[in-house]
């Protein structure tokens, strides 16, 4: 069988294992030819499962894995032109790079003529010419990496599946692999299915982000809308960045209602497109953490911004271009505000400082 196409459709995939039931609950995603999709969420959320059963390597205990428009659930990944690369590389210690890569045209049948020209081929894009002879011991983490993805990529595959495959590395290396990854995916111009539980590397490789909790999708989009207009609580609060308050409304007036929260005289916050919103009802607000403008007692508020939230600065942690200030402001003490460096320098404030919370209103937002 050929595919031609890596698009993707899951349609009302579930599985369970042995007395475990709904590890992945009824999920429906379209994942276009060529897109580069990062799975999020915490460990047993399903989402190596679903990388797993699109590899080929688990069957879903009801609903289709389409690739390229054919069902190919009950298929070997050979069959459905699918390669994983694995957290742990699984690099052959006895082979060199270029032996490794090309193990899977070997596996194929290719003659060793024909695999060795394709392996050379694949280690110049990889950028390890000069790495070819040697063995996997004699490379760094990175270059491992790199052997590891040219193997999986040799196959030609029309979907690569990769498996927290930063999770090894130090954070100069993460970054500097996260830019080879998506130039490899754009180079190959193949789509890419990445799972992670790092927020920064999701927003920062996707085109698609899919947020996942107990089996299910919470919220699935390009990696700014996930980002900054989070559906509901439980995205806000994962993919970080977001300060959420909750309360009731108490007021409804034109294009905005007043959030009682309780520990202010009420938030405004802008009305939602859908649905109403009405007096008494409990709703979530999320605004983000950059939005916030710190301001001390007695100081006039900036242009546009109401509903101080009074506080004490209860930590203040330097980040290089922002300072994380952590407040009380909330009941639960975890109100954050990211101030430029410059700003905060210019008039810096310590632990026990009064403050009062503030951000223009329109950068406030209800959540589901």
């Amino acid at each position: 069988m050929t595919i031609e196409r890596g698009d993707i459709e899951l349609a009302g995939v579930c599985k369970s294992f042995d007395g475990v039931t709904n590890v992945v609950d009824g999920v429906n995603l379209r994942i276009a030819d060529g897109a580069y999709c990062c799975f999020i969420g915490p460990s047993g959320c399903g989402k190596t499962t679903i990388l797993r059963m699109i590899a080929g390597h688990e069957d879903p205990t009801a609903g289709e894995i389409v690739i390229g428009g054919q069902n190919v659930v009950g298929l070997a990944p050979v069959q459905r032109r699918t390669a994983m690369m694995f957290q742990s590389y699984a690099l052959f210690p006895h082979l060199t790079v270029r032996e490794n890569i090309a193990f899977a045209l070997r596996v194929r049948g290719m003659s060793k003529t024909d695999r060795l020209r394709a392996a050379d081929a694949m280690i110049e894009k990889v950028r390890l010419t000069q790495f070819a002879d040697r063995l996997p011991a004699q490379l760094s983490g990175g270059q491992q990496q790199r052997v590891a993805l040219a193997r999986a990529a040799i196959t030609e595959p029309r979907v690569l599946l990769l498996d927290e495959p930063l999770s090894a590395l130090d954070e100069q290396l993460r970054v500097q692999m996260r830019q080879e990854l998506r130039r490899m995916q754009q180079e190959l111009g193949i789509t890419f299915i990445h799972v992670t539980h790092t927020q920064l590397e999701a927003i920062a490789l996707a085109d698609l982000v899919v947020v996942m909790e107990l089996g299910k999708i919470k919220q699935a989009g390009p990696a700014r809308e996930v980002y900054a207009h989070p559906h509901d609580r439980y995205v806000a609060e994962f993919m970080g960045g977001q300060n959420v308050l909750t309360g009731r409304v108490e007021k409804v007036n034109g294009a905005s209602f007043v959030l009682a929260q309780g520990v202010t005289d009420g938030i405004e916050v802008p009305l939602p497109p859908r649905p109403t919103v009405s007096i008494g009802d409990q709703i979530d607000i999320a605004v983000r953490r950059d939005d916030v403008i710190l301001v001390r007692p007695g100081q006039a508020l900036p242009a546009g911004c109401k509903s101080p939230l009074p506080g004490r600065v209860l930590a203040i942690e330097y980040q290089g271009y922002f300072v994380k200030v952590m407040l009380d402001a909330t009941p639960d003490d975890d109100f954050v505000a990211y101030v430029p460096e410059k700003i905060f320098f210019a008039d810096p404030f310590i632990v026990g400082d009064a403050v009062l919370a503030t951000w223009a209103t329109d950068r406030a937002r209800p959540l589901a």
